[in-house]
């Protein structure tokens, strides 16, 4: 396996780590450690065969492509409109959350060394030091992913054996739902966590990027997304047995969502200085590899569709394109990141399962040949008839 291939790897589970990984204690402290593992294990496998029918489409579509011209190709413009609605508010909300979510971080990190930030500088300076990397282009991208991706992974094998003995799995095992909620609540809960859980595994924005990278490598492509997939599964359910398992679910849900009084209740169960330090630093590198993923995709997204050119000039303009909208959204919303990640899941759901359902029915009896994933048409029906429950589950949230 070459650098690419693993640069890629880390692109894709990195993408998809992020923000998933601190939210989903969050979203699913209510539901017990078994029904979550359960609903992960779920979510992953509609993700996983959605991303290779994305793979099979933009392969028979043309190598190079984003994902507006493949869209365009194989859908025309009503398609491009649905895509580019779906694609613009999915990545713009994602983005926003990281910009939430590193700066409190942020924040939490520089206040022990003096230097006391408002939300809005720290906001601020996320956005320039991180978001500056984006404009060098992807081939800087994938170094710095690769070295990020690789310090976050042995921090979390870190964190979850120093923590582990502090698991009581008896007790996690047999903690039931009813013990932090009950009826009306306890189901409007269980649909609030499935789409933060399915957000937490949206690492399809990368894939036409890593298609161009790897140059078409169908072999390389179906094994970059199986394992890019397959990782944030099991970093997701290790991480979940660990907080849960610790801290407990009626505590972690009494949180109420803040990212910095997650990490703060982590590190109150260590006594040693260094393992609170790696739990503070694999909180913000989680964050970090996502944002990168994200915004590297909204990047590319918004200088094919401006026609932007590859000079300076031209770089300069798409940034201030990608970062400003959710720049201006962190700055005055600075506490929504929870509610954010859940509503990104609609526009994931239309991106990712229902376009791509209709773009391979349309594709498909063609006969174009290539690289087709299995399942044939029972595969695509209960895609959507996942996607369609996921935005219903959204939308009841969201009505109350």
């Amino acid at each position: 396996m070459n650098f690419k291939t693993l640069g890629s790897i880390s692109i894709v589970a990195g993408t998809a780590i992020g923000g998933g990984m601190l939210a989903l204690p969050l979203a699913t402290a209510a539901l017990g450690i078994v029904p979550a593992i359960l609903l992960l294990i779920v979510i992953w496998g509609i993700s996983a065969y959605t991303s290779l029918l994305m793979l099979e489409i933009n392969l028979r579509t043309g190598i190079g492509d984003n994902v507006h011209a493949i869209t365009g190709k194989t859908l025309g413009k009503v398609g491009q409109l649905i895509q580019g609605g779906s694609f613009l508010s999915l990545l713009f909300a994602l983005t926003m959350v990281y910009l939430m979510g590193g700066s409190s971080l942020l924040e939490t990190r520089l206040a022990p060394l003096g230097l006391n930030l408002s939300n809005q500088a720290a906001v601020l300076l996320f956005t320039l030091v991180f978001g500056g990397i984006i404009a060098v282009g992807v081939s800087w991208i994938d170094k710095v992913s690769r070295v990020l991706f690789t310090a976050m992974v042995v921090l979390l094998v870190l964190v979850v054996a120093f923590l582990l003995p502090d698991v009581n799995l008896s007790t996690a095992l047999t903690n039931t739902m009813s013990e932090v909620a009950q009826g009306n609540e306890l189901t409007h809960l269980w649909l609030a966590a499935i789409p933060v859980v399915f957000t937490s595994f949206g690492f399809h924005v990368c894939i036409a990027t890593i298609v161009r990278y790897l140059d078409g490598d169908a072999i390389s492509l179906r094994k970059v997304l199986l394992i890019g997939s397959t990782i944030p599964l099991v970093c997701y359910i290790l991480w979940l047995l660990v907080t849960l398992g610790t801290l407990g679910g009626s505590t972690v849900h009494q949180l109420g969502g803040s990212l910095p009084k997650l990490v703060m209740a982590l590190q109150g169960l260590v006594e040693s200085q260094i393992v609170s330090q790696f739990i503070d630093i694999f909180a913000n590198l989680a964050l970090i590899t996502s944002f990168l993923g994200v915004t590297m995709s909204l990047f590319d997204y918004v200088a094919e569709l401006t026609r932007a050119r590859s000079d300076v000039a031209g770089r300069i303009q798409t940034w201030l394109i990608t970062f400003i909208p959710p720049l201006l959204c962190a700055l005055f919303y600075p506490d929504g990141f929870f509610q954010v990640l859940g509503f990104a899941a609609i526009p994931l759901v239309v991106m990712i399962i229902f376009l791509p359902i209709v773009m391979a029915l349309k594709q498909r009896p063609q006969n174009l040949g290539g690289y087709q994933v299995m399942g044939g048409m029972p595969a695509l029906i209960i895609a959507g008839i996942i996607g369609v429950l996921i935005v219903i589950a959204q939308l009841m949230v969201a009505l109350g």
